[in-house]
């Protein structure tokens, strides 16, 4: 049996329980989409770089509202979300190529959630072997680029369903 271990998580969980405000609800009203790491904006839901990725094309998708639980999330809200989970796939596939994929929903700090009163899936790509020692041993993670790069190499695929959208 194989583990995925992430210590280096409890950074990001110890800084998101000190920050005031929520990250989420900060990110989607700035103006500069770049700087927030948005990648796409739809009706009810947008999608984000997550800051402190497991591997290289971490997304989450997250609600404009603040809603902690996922259970009484408006169906419209919720199916939105599932859309464009659908979407960010499709995209990841056709760039990055990866063997799989982790998708899913922390509710609740016991549960893992760095933010938990906002409610967000994650669309973790997973290659064979993308789980290693580096984290464990030297407390170093390795990425293939970082997060900029990242962020405009997909950013254009997601402007374009954007675009579509609007007609």
């Amino acid at each position: 049996m194989k583990y995925l271990a992430a210590p280096w998580r409890q950074t990001y969980v110890q800084k998101a329980l000190k920050m005031k405000g929520c990250i989420f609800c900060e990110a989607w009203k700035k103006k500069n989409l770049e700087e927030a790491l948005i990648l796409f904006r739809g009706k009810h839901n947008f999608i984000l770089l997550n800051r402190y990725p497991y591997t290289t094309g971490h997304l989450m998708i997250a609600p404009y509202r603040h809603i902690k639980n996922f259970d009484r999330a408006p169906k419209e809200i919720v199916m939105e979300g599932i859309e464009l989970a659908q979407l960010a796939l499709r995209i990841l596939k056709r760039i990055y190529h990866p063997h799989g994929f982790n998708l899913g929903l922390n509710l609740g700090h016991s549960a893992g959630a760095g933010v938990a009163g906002h409610y967000h899936l994650h669309l973790v790509p997973r290659w064979t072997g993308d789980a290693n020692f580096m984290p464990i041993i030297s407390e170093t993670k390795i990425f293939c680029e970082d997060l900029l790069t990242t962020y405009n190499r997909l950013r254009p695929y997601f402007l374009r369903e954007e675009q579509k959208q609007e007609k």
